[in-house]
């Protein structure tokens, strides 16, 4: 296990306003992915943005116990869903500013099989209820009352999203009703997983979106090519940071191309953050993207806009933390 300081309980020694330095990683950093020249072909791998380490401890136990590997993910961050510490996904997460809770999710298959929900309210797991769809209708995606009503019909229970925390959270905002995303804080954070396992890639997103966003507001991580693609001929990509942007990049998609044309997972990541951030105008502060991407022989690696992103790995059992290289060398 990593030695890695604990992300949110780092941020908890800074006021909200401040953005988050980069934070302090393993020494297995290496360039924003695993050591080299090590090879991970045949390995079971799992990834996942941020330090979710005790979430991806789950998917890998889960695989190496029989399941596969989408089932493993959707335990892994159903973990993360249920947190209610972590104030960006799933239950407890915060609030759009009517006071509701919504959540958006989608999941992956290494054949193309895709399904998601957003705009989700009342269901503390959209992970798996992004699997019913895939498995359990024809369609990709459902969104908002219709997802809940689905997820009921599968035996879902309702579930009240909204903390104390969180709603305290919002009366705080409202008093200035500044509506500032900042880089690596917990406002629009997402876990996003992929993994390989039995040489099958898969992957799955889930969020509570941006804090005291407007009703209605969905980004990226219910959306196949945004948060999240999986190809079985050339691997898997997920990302996090502000929705908007990967929503009108199809990162994750174009992540997965890059590796399809032969770049290592690193070098695709690189690609497609230059792309977005050779356009960026004016201040960066609201611009962070952060993308990690597994190719189908179980390499790895990651990239960002901003410093700051880091994310969890997991090869056959030993999880550690990295900080992936970024485009630029300081928010501003």
């Amino acid at each position: 296990m990593s030695n890695t300081i604990k992300r949110r309980s780092l941020l908890k020694l800074f006021p909200a306003y401040i953005v988050a330095p980069a934070i302090i990683v393993s020494t297995a950093k290496v360039a924003g992915c695993a050591p080299a020249p090590i090879s991970n072909a045949g390995k079971t791998v799992i990834l996942s943005t941020w330090n979710n380490q005790k979430a991806n401890n789950l998917a890998a136990a889960s695989a190496q116990n029989g399941k596969n590997i989408i089932d493993s993910i959707v335990e892994g961050i159903s973990h993360v869903e249920s947190d209610i510490e972590d104030m960006s996904v799933g239950k407890g997460g915060r609030p759009d500013r009517e006071g509701d809770v919504t959540l958006d999710s989608c999941i992956m298959d290494h054949e193309g099989n895709a399904g998601g929900v957003c705009f989700m309210k009342d269901i503390e797991h959209p992970i798996q209820v992004a699997r019913d769809v895939m498995y359990h209708t024809p369609h990709v995606l459902l969104a908002g009352e219709g997802a809940t009503n689905f997820a009921l019909s599968r035996g879902h229970t309702k579930t009240n999203l909204l903390t104390e925390a969180g709603a305290k959270a919002l009366e705080a905002w409202k008093v200035e009703s500044k509506y500032k995303p900042i880089p690596n804080i917990e406002q629009h954070d997402t876990i996003g997983m992929i993994g390989i396992h039995d040489g099958k890639v898969g992957g799955g997103c889930s969020t509570s979106g941006l804090a005291f966003k407007m009703q209605g507001r969905v980004g990226d991580s219910p959306i196949i090519g945004a948060g999240l693609f999986v190809d079985g001929d050339a691997g898997a990509c997920t990302a996090t940071g502000m929705g908007e942007i990967m929503m009108k990049n199809l990162s994750s998609f174009l992540v997965v191309e890059y590796m399809r044309s032969g770049d290592s997972p690193t070098e695709a990541c690189r690609k497609a953050v230059k792309r977005v951030a050779d356009k960026i105008k004016g201040s960066k502060k609201d611009q962070q993207m952060g993308l990690i991407a597994l190719d189908k022989d179980g390499n790895i690696g990651g990239y960002s806009v901003l410093p700051g992103f880091v994310y969890a790995v997991t090869i056959d059992g030993k999880t550690d933390v990295l900080e992936a290289d970024s485009y630029f060398d300081k928010i501003e």
